[in-house]
């Protein structure tokens, strides 16, 4: 069988972490759908960014723009939207079989807006609204002032996905902002029919681990974090708080293991998503890492639910002397700074290819 199918049998939805015009119009986004188990699927600005100033497959959808009177972040979300759009209705198929649960694709906000909470709400409905599919998640990350939005996107019947997770607690916080979210909908007697996933990153921590810890103890960091945050997103659904939401119509917010390819060529290219399976949750592979796993992965079981000696792990780096929550808040800010910094090298690319088309 298929790796990719007994990991999709095991529990795990297998999300492709990557998005482009070609991916669409050649199918082949349709054949991983028919052929790799992939049933849903996420962007973020820097995939966006490789891919519009990367090709000339957009050239066309801003040369038909020009004249409208558009600011360039308008244009980009216009273009972004066709794609989301296009891939949505792939995958639609796949949410409607399952109730609604799988088959998503996601867009995010404006980088720009990671401390704007009013901003970010007015966006997300304002894309959410421009999409105009069931099966759309928008995508604000985990920062204090994406934590109210969050809360208040879900209050409003939008289903998000939480970017920008680094660790149980900002795991946690997120479960928080969505459940209150939901609550406020029992209060005001409206339906629970909004969805959400929370992604975790994982492969950073490595990354920045191994600057300070010893050999022995490199590349253990990442999934140690990702384990623990399992654990935690099976107590909370074991919760009362959780079960009492349930039962009134509430689907979980499922966890997500984002940043899943291996940076390091020491280990292999499909370590964290052998070592991340689990039930009930999603990973979100970049293509590369899919199409590893899809032709020599592993599946070795799958998470226990109570984190399988994460905790040990952890203790062992902290011993070590790394501070792993001082590192989980510093990885927050590099990753916000690092999608701020793709999203304005976008939007001037779009005004180069602009003012080329316009000439």
């Amino acid at each position: 069988m298929n790796p990719l199918k007994s990991l999709h049998d095991a529990g795990q939805s297998i999300w492709l972490d990557n998005i482009r015009r070609e991916l669409l119009d050649s199918g082949t986004l349709a054949r991983y759908i028919s052929d790799l188990s992939v049933t849903g699927l996420t962007s973020n600005p820097t995939i966006f960014q490789h891919a519009i100033a990367g090709s000339a497959a957009y050239d066309n959808a801003m040369r038909s723009r020009l004249g409208k009177g558009l600011s360039t972040e308008e244009l980009f979300f216009e273009i972004a939207l066709e794609d989301i759009t296009a891939a949505a209705d792939l995958f639609r198929p796949i949410h409607d079989a399952t109730g609604g649960v799988d088959g998503f694709v996601s867009l995010e906000v404006s980088p720009t807006l990671a401390d704007d909470t009013e901003g970010t709400i007015a966006q997300a409905k304002r894309l959410h609204a421009a999409a105009a599919r069931p099966n759309v998640f928008i995508k604000v990350p985990g920062t204090k002032a994406g934590l109210v939005a969050i809360e208040e996107l879900t209050a409003a019947g939008i289903s998000i996905n939480v970017t920008l997770l680094f660790s149980r607690e900002h795991y946690l916080d997120s479960a928080e902002a969505f459940m209150r979210g939901l609550e406020r909908r029992v209060a005001a007697g409206q339906d629970l029919n909004v969805h959400s996933v929370a992604s975790l990153f994982i492969s950073r921590w490595d990354v920045a681990a191994s600057k300070t810890l010893p050999e022995d103890l490199h590349n253990k960091l990442g999934v140690a974090i990702g384990k623990r945050s399992f654990k935690a997103y099976c107590d909370l659904l074991e919760s009362d708080r959780w079960k009492k939401l349930a039962a009134a119509g509430a689907f979980p917010q499922r966890l997500l293991f984002a940043s899943t390819s291996a940076k390091d060529p020491r280990i292999p290219d499909t370590f964290y998503v052998t070592a991340l399976a689990a039930d009930n949750t999603v990973n979100t592979m970049p293509e590369a890492t899919l199409l590893a796993f899809g032709d020599h992965g592993k599946l070795d079981g799958v998470l226990a639910a109570d984190g399988g000696g994460a905790g040990e792990t952890i203790a062992a780096i902290t011993k070590a002397g790394l501070d792993v929550d001082a590192l989980a808040a510093q990885l927050q800010i590099e990753g916000r700074d690092s999608f701020d910094d793709s999203f304005k090298q976008l939007l001037d690319s779009i005004e180069a290819k602009v003012s080329a088309l316009a000439a």
